[in-house]
């Protein structure tokens, strides 16, 4: 296992986050046989609901049944997963030439609670691969604290690199852009680093500003010493929230157009909405999941997902009631009762869906029994307010039970000294989709103080790969 000056000396000679830092400690974390084949059996079940979602969406447009032998329709699921998009967006994210096309890289949010794990998100551009694929390397080093680093031999790297190409099948070698916008600019070093480490293995990948990329006829270029050279696949590292923000964003959709680029993730608004997890609960589509999903991904979602609800604030009609949680114990007629619920009640979060800039990094969430009455109803206000174009979700809170694992304390003017602390963890294991299939590669485990509610990258977390444990 590394020593502290070693970590700390990595990451300082390679910063991997602009202006990030974190708490260090000498061990990965430690992950049981079961825990790693529910992490694969949790990757077989992310892509199988993409896979799903997308006919729930294609067939929501077309006014379809949803299912094979009864009748079941649900335009107002497109609809949801359609709101406040440019009408651009949404023609694309419709054309046939992306059918079964899904996210390359699925990064689940899993909390480690009493439970077992809760799957809070299911992110489609995530950030933290360049750091996680550093840190196995850096932990894979010397003697390891009882197991082999998971994603070890450079898996996250391959992995990455292997899930791009695939959208690109007729090219042995072709030109890799990773795209990463001023939004999204706080991880722009991993994304460089990981550029670097595919070129000196003679991939030809590179690490570009939007700005950095022009047209020549219908194809997409980026500058050479002077010489355009023609791009084959651009990764997007940035929400389609930003596409208006990106003064070359109508190029790519051109060049796309023309075949000219391949675009991945593909641009899809609807794979990227918060919303898709309460549509997996909702009562009106059970069906559908069970004929969609195999069974061992429908009742493993059931078990990991906790019950979410979309917070639309459609009025109902007189005696009818939501499928949501109770005020009082009973049923409630509309979203805005959820402001009378007690502290307990509000066991809830509250978090924007998607498109729009407060829909990562944990900006938009609210957990209703962590702050005052006051803003608990502000924040339902808000997500109230919102809805005819941002819709909210909400979702049951389930809370990371208190684990422990060593981290370094660093006394002023002492050595640092590796003690055991108490603290809450969420695990992203990251699942790169190759020849169908979403291979687990890697995982970033991120400790936390026990007094944080919600679990996000912070200063005072500790971030880790993780280690297989004998």
């Amino acid at each position: 296992m590394p020593a502290y000056d070693a970590i700390r000396s990595a990451l300082k000679e390679q910063p991997l986050f602009a202006a990030k830092s974190w708490r260090l400690s000498p061990e990965a974390w430690p992950l049981t046989r079961d825990q790693l084949a529910q992490l694969e059996a949790i990757g077989r079940a992310c892509l199988e609901f993409h896979q799903a979602l997308e006919t729930l969406y294609l067939r929501s447009v077309a006014g379809r049944s949803l299912l094979r032998n009864k009748p079941l329709a649900a335009p107002w699921a497109a609809e949801y997963l359609d709101r406040g998009k440019p009408e651009a967006l949404v023609r694309h994210a419709r054309d046939p030439r992306l059918r079964g096309k899904v996210p390359p890289v699925l990064r689940p949010d899993l909390l480690l609670t009493d439970r077992g794990f809760a799957l809070t998100e299911l992110d489609s551009v995530p950030g933290g691969i360049g750091l996680t694929a550093f840190l196995n390397r850096l932990y894979s080093t010397g003697e390891s604290a009882g197991g082999d680093v998971l994603g070890k031999d450079d898996l996250m790297i391959e992995g990455f690199y292997q899930s791009l190409a695939g959208f690109h099948p007729e090219s042995r070698t072709p030109v890799v852009a990773l795209v990463v916008s001023d939004e999204a600019a706080t991880y722009r070093p991993e994304m460089q680093w990981l550029a670097d480490v595919l070129q000196k293995r003679g991939r030809r990948v590179v690490c570009l500003r939007p700005e950095n990329v022009f047209p020549l006829g219908h194809a997409l270029f980026f500058d050479v010493e002077g010489t355009p050279q023609k791009i084959d696949i651009i990764y997007r590292f940035f929400e389609l929230f930003d596409l208006e923000n990106l003064r070359t964003a109508p190029f790519f959709l051109e060049a796309w157009e023309h075949e000219e680029v391949v675009i991945a993730p593909p641009m899809r608004a609807f794979q990227e909405e918060k919303l898709g997890l309460a549509l997996f609960h909702h009562h009106l589509l059970q069906d559908f999941w069970a004929e969609q999903l195999s069974g061992g991904s429908l009742q493993l979602l059931r078990e990991l997902v906790p019950m979410s609800w979309v917070m639309d604030p459609a009025p109902l009609p007189p005696g009818a009631v939501l499928d949501g949680p109770r005020v009082g114990g009973r049923a409630i007629p509309d979203w805005g009762r959820l402001a009378h619920a007690s502290q307990k009640e509000r066991d809830l979060i509250i978090k924007i869906s998607g498109f729009h800039e407060t829909a990562w990094g944990a900006r938009s969430v609210i957990l209703g029994s962590d702050c005052s009455r006051d803003d608990w109803q502000a924040g339902l206000a808000r997500a109230l307010e919102l809805a005819p174009a941002n819709l909210h979700i909400l979702q049951e809170y389930r809370k990371p039970r208190r684990v422990r694992h060593p981290v370094y304390r660093v006394a002023e003017g002492g050595a640092p000294v590796a003690e055991a602390e108490e603290g809450r963890l969420r695990l992203c294991p990251y699942y790169f989709v190759v020849d169908g299939e979403a291979r687990l590669s890697g995982a970033l485990a991120t400790f936390c103080p026990p007094d944080k509610k919600i679990i996000h990258g912070m200063q005072d977390a500790a971030l880790l790969p993780c280690r297989i444990a004998e």
